[in-house]
């Protein structure tokens, strides 16, 4: 199905694998790209579900006509997951000394993340 709101075509698609455990998402991009003709970084399968006893796999396939269109559209972790976008982490640690800095502040120091000033008068 065409989506023209979105700038892509989406599909749910079945994958019959006798033999194999799963198809790799590699290989699936492949081919859709092929049966598509669209570039293999525009194409991105994802929820893949093999049924119970193998052999048959159903997922969701989101193929965008544009680089621009896929991302501005589609999930940052899923841009990630191709290696489109680059993530930045922060450490645990790190966050829940900020979290336990910032209970120490009021207001709109929070924002500026300044640290609260005790006067001795």
């Amino acid at each position: 199905m065409t989506n023209r709101l979105l700038q892509r075509k989406q599909m749910v698609v079945d994958v019959i694998h006798p033999g194999l455990a799963n198809v790799s998402k590699i290989e699936m991009r492949e081919k859709l790209a092929k049966v598509f003709k669209s570039e293999t970084d525009l194409v991105f399968p994802f929820g893949f579900r093999t049924q119970f006893g193998g052999g048959r796999s159903t997922g969701f396939v989101l193929v965008y006509d544009s680089m621009e269109s896929a991302k501005k559209f589609e999930p940052k972790y899923r841009l990630a997951r191709q290696g489109l976008v680059e993530i930045k982490r922060i450490a645990r640690k790190q966050r829940k000394e900020r979290k336990n800095r910032n209970k120490k502040l009021h207001g709109t120091e929070k924002a500026k993340g300044k640290k609260a000033k005790k006067s001795n008068d």
